[in-house]
Formats: C-alpha cells, sequence, structure tokens
C-alpha cells in the first residue's frame, strides 16, 4: 500500500473515531479519548492538531516555564520566549551551531532522543532512516535541526493546518516545511533541548 493511501486511510479512520466520539461524548456514555489517542500515535504523518493546543495558559501558551538547565547549553531566557510566547518566530538560522549540539551529537551511541524543555517528554529521535552526518548535512542547509516523519513522535507532537508544529504541552517547536523527500518540521533547537522527565 502507498504512503499515500496509507495517509488517507490513516485520516478516514480518525476523522470517523472523532465523529463517533463526538456523537457518544454529545449522548455521554463512552469515552472514547484513549481509543483516538492510541489510533493517532499509530497514524502516518502528520497528526494534526488544532488551535486549543496553543491557548492561552498560566505561562503564555505553555503552562509553566522552560526547565532551568537545558541541554547542550541553550540559552533559558530565548527557549522560554520562543516556546512559550511565540507562535512565528525562531531562533537565528544556525544557532544550533554556535552550541554543544553537533560535538554531543556525533559523540552518542545511536539515535538521539529529543526532548520537551516544558515537560520533559520525548517529542523527536533522530536519526531514524538516515545517518548522523546526513541528519546534520540536512540540518546546516536549512539552518535548523530538521526531522523526518519517521522521528517524530506523533503521542507527544501535532501539526497545525498551518503547519507549526507544536508540542501537547503547548511548546511551539517550528514548522513543517515539506520538501521532495515529504515532510520536513523544521525545529528550534531551544524547543527540544529539555531534559526527559521522571516519570
Amino acid at each position: 500500500m502507498s504512503k499515500a493511501v496509507q495517509l488517507a486511510f490513516t485520516t478516514a479512520v480518525i476523522a470517523f473515531a472523532l465523529l463517533v466520539r463526538s456523537s457518544l461524548r454529545a449522548a455521554r456514555s463512552v469515552n472514547l479519548a484513549p481509543i483516538v489517542a492510541t489510533m493517532s500515535s499509530k497514524a502516518k504523518a502528520p497528526v494534526v492538531g488544532d488551535e486549543s493546543i496553543m491557548a492561552a495558559k498560566s505561562h503564555g501558551t505553555c503552562d509553566k516555564a522552560v526547565q532551568d538547565d537545558l541541554r547542550y547549553g541553550c540559552d533559558g531566557e530565548l527557549a522560554d520566549r520562543i516556546c512559550c510566547f511565540n507562535r512565528h518566530y525562531a531562533e537565528h538560522s544556525g544557532y544550533f551551531t554556535s552550541t554543544a549540539f553537533e560535538k554531543e551529537f556525533l559523540a552518542s551511541e545511536g539515535p538521539v532522543d529529543f526532548y520537551d524543555p516544558i515537560d520533559g517528554s520525548r517529542l523527536f529521535t533522530a536519526p531514524v532512516g538516515r545517518t548522523k552526518a546526513e541528519f546534520l548535512k540536512e540540518s546546516k542547509a536549512h539552518g535548523w535541526p530538521s526531522f523526518r516523519d519517521d522521528e517524530t513522535n506523533w503521542d507527544r507532537v501535532r501539526t497545525l493546518p498551518n503547519g507549526e508544529t507544536v508540542s501537547l504541552a503547548g511548546t511551539h517547536l517550528g514548522h513543517n516545511l515539506p520538501d521532495q523527500k515529504g515532510n520536513r518540521y523544521c525545529i528550534n533547537l531551544v524547543s527540544v533541548a529539555g531534559n526527559p522527565s521522571e516519570t
């Protein structure tokens, strides 16, 4: 089955589940949220979210400020501004090359997990289906860490209809800027430089 057919099928199944859920919620008889969440996590990308994810909360679009000690030596003030009080702008192009990111990325064995700086949930794992050199080459060419569908944790990441890519914690991550290879999530390093949650 082609990726386009798989995506269309998965989208139709999720749409149907959401329709059923809204009908059942109206009747207040069954909560299908766990089923829909499970289906979403297995769906092909991108998993589309709605504006409610980015609604105003106690700290901009987030419930709290970014973690104090971000990975790779990322600037906490910049991270807080981009993650929680921003919907359109980004760290400057190439910012990630001015941090310890590349050295730590290359020194680690195997794929690297990237975490939300708000709640510590895993958002991306890279590289998947390519080498670290290929990941870095593409990221440097575009100016920001660039993730693909298979590297995205769809349990925690959503793409809004306008292409904005966000976490379920309300963190602005970046944007989906598709190219000839497919979806490319152009992500601010400060938005994925969190430390993993302890749970």
